[in-house]
């Protein structure tokens, strides 16, 4: 890797589910409040809604868990044009 070509900031990162709790390090420059202390560890901590682990398409599940009901608002307004 070049030195000199990353931001001062670089550097690892958690970010974690909060749907279902999973937690993955990588490299990142997101700006965090917050920390969590992570396999003895202590790194700034990123929330995600959805990730990798809770995604309906790489999970394969066809129901997406959907806190704003967005869902529900679509179904309910086209409802009428079902044939």
């Amino acid at each position: 890797m070049k030195t000199g070509i990353h931001p001062d900031n670089y550097r690892l990162v958690a970010f974690k589910d909060m749907s279902n709790d999973d937690i993955f390090i990588t490299k990142s420059t997101a700006e965090t409040k917050e920390t969590i202390n992570y396999e003895g560890e202590d790194y700034p901590l990123v929330k995600l809604e959805i990730s990798r682990t809770s995604h309906p398409y790489y999970t394969g599940k066809s129901k997406l868990v959907d806190t704003a009901g967005r869902i529900d608002k679509f179904k309910n307004k086209y409802s009428k044009f079902k044939k």
